[in-house]
């Protein structure tokens, strides 16, 4: 089949490495693309949010199915006006992708469906939602509503720090139109767990779990970013609480949206947090995740292509989505000063080495300069590497790190390590 995939980043490049091994994939075309996916694709210049000029792509180039990486063009209705024109593409409408793009949608319809969550409130006013704030047993989680890339999220040490976050968002316009309505939730204590699943509407058919590393530095310290590594399958989410998340928290979710007239298919992403008070859903997002993507489909077995046509079509079997064992790593290089300020265009180099090393380098801020690769982003590169358990994958994660080199290069140096003292091999 001919299949266009939209996006640009990291979580692309890792879709396009996982569909040209698809058998059933003839033709990949990817827009806008980067460096890395022109080495499995064709990149197209069309943005990700030229939702016109990608429907055009699309019969111009025959395409058989339309896959979507980021989650603006989900929430700016690429589904709807694909389903529109008669093509096939895989991903929620612009209703369904709600539940990621409003915050304050996503909270009620938890509610609504007795999805376990934590506490909140929905707020406009900056007053009220101090006095909410600080009603609360805990300094809270504070949340701007809208898409805002994975940084509009401030889990707040100290009360003062959530006024500041209110103020930022709410008075200041920090996150603009985005950043008009927050969310104020209790902070709730555990670990994380991702975990997405495929889903045709009604059935679904989950992938194996992942753990990513918001938190910028070492320890889970310094601000939030949209991810500095994961690793998977995290075990932290054993057996029993895989399913008890299947039946709690994704299948109300796809019934729920069902029932509400927004029916989804595509990829749902639950970001869960393990408490002593049981699992509890963080967030939901309408997408694969990133950089959960790259460490999730280096051990899908199944033909990624076939299962995302099955979704889209309203047919998916789980029985055919398998995995393959062991564990995969992956560790984010970021630009110094990442998630603030810094500076792009600088060379990169090292990435063929750690390539030999046996490692898949997903591109995720990258450019070319003639044939120069030069930083382009905050998250610049995703290392990756499988193998028969956590504990080599991240010692092969880390020798291609080590490997690849720009000015101010920065990354986490524990990814994974909560798994490895989990297992207790830490």
């Amino acid at each position: 089949m001919r299949v266009l995939l939209v996006g640009s980043g990291g979580r692309e490049h890792a879709l396009a490495w996982s569909l040209r091994r698809s058998p059933s994939v003839d033709s990949l075309l990817v827009a806008p693309g980067n460096p890395g996916t022109a080495r499995e694709a064709e990149n197209v210049a069309v943005g990700a949010e030229d939702i016109p000029a990608l429907l055009a792509l699309a019969r111009e180039r025959s395409v058989d199915l339309t896959i979507v990486g980021p989650e603006a063009p989900l929430a700016l209705g690429i589904v709807d006006a694909f389903q529109e024109a008669g093509l096939t593409i895989a991903g929620p409408n612009r209703a369904a992708a709600e539940i990621e793009s409003s915050k304050v949608f996503s909270k009620g319809f938890m509610q609504r469906h007795a999805i376990p969550t934590a506490e909140y409130g929905a707020f406009t006013d900056y007053d009220e939602a101090v006095a909410f704030a600080r009603s609360l047993p805990l300094p809270p989680a504070v949340k701007v509503d809208g898409l805002a890339a994975g940084k509009g999220v401030v889990v707040s040490q100290t009360y003062a720090e959530a006024e500041a976050a209110l103020r930022h968002m709410l008075l200041e316009g920090q996150f603009g139109v985005a950043g008009r309505s927050v969310v104020v939730e209790e902070r709730l204590e555990g670990q994380e767990v991702s975990l997405l699943a495929f889903t045709d509407g009604e059935r679904v058919a989950p992938l194996v779990s992942a753990q990513d590393h918001k938190a910028v530095f070492d320890g889970d310290q310094g601000p939030n970013t949209g991810g500095m590594g994961a690793y998977a399958p995290a075990d932290v989410l054993t057996p029993e609480l895989r399913q008890q998340a299947i039946e709690c928290v994704l299948l109300p979710a796809v019934r729920g949206l069902a029932a509400e007239g927004r029916p989804y298919r595509g990829v749902l992403y639950a970001g869960l947090i393990l408490t002593s008070r049981g699992i509890k859903t963080l967030e939901f997002n309408c997408r694969f995740g990133d950089p959960e993507a790259q460490v999730v489909l280096p051990l899908l077995e199944a033909d990624l292509a076939e299962v995302l046509l099955a979704c889209a079509e309203g047919r998916l079997d789980p029985t055919s989505v398998n995995w393959r064992p062991g564990a995969c790593v992956c560790v984010a290089m970021a630009s110094g000063g990442y998630p603030g300020r810094y500076q792009t265009g600088l060379p990169i180099d090292g990435v063929e080495e750690a390539e030999r090393l046996g490692c898949q380098v997903f591109h995720a801020g990258t450019r070319l300069q003639g044939s120069r690769l030069l930083t382009a982003g905050g998250r610049v590169l995703g290392v990756t590497a499988t193998g028969p358990d956590l504990e080599t994958a991240i010692r092969d994660a880390y020798r291609g790190v080590q490997a690849i080199s720009f000015q101010g290069a920065h990354y986490r140096t524990d990814v994974g390590a909560k798994g490895l003292a989990f297992a207790g091999r830490a």
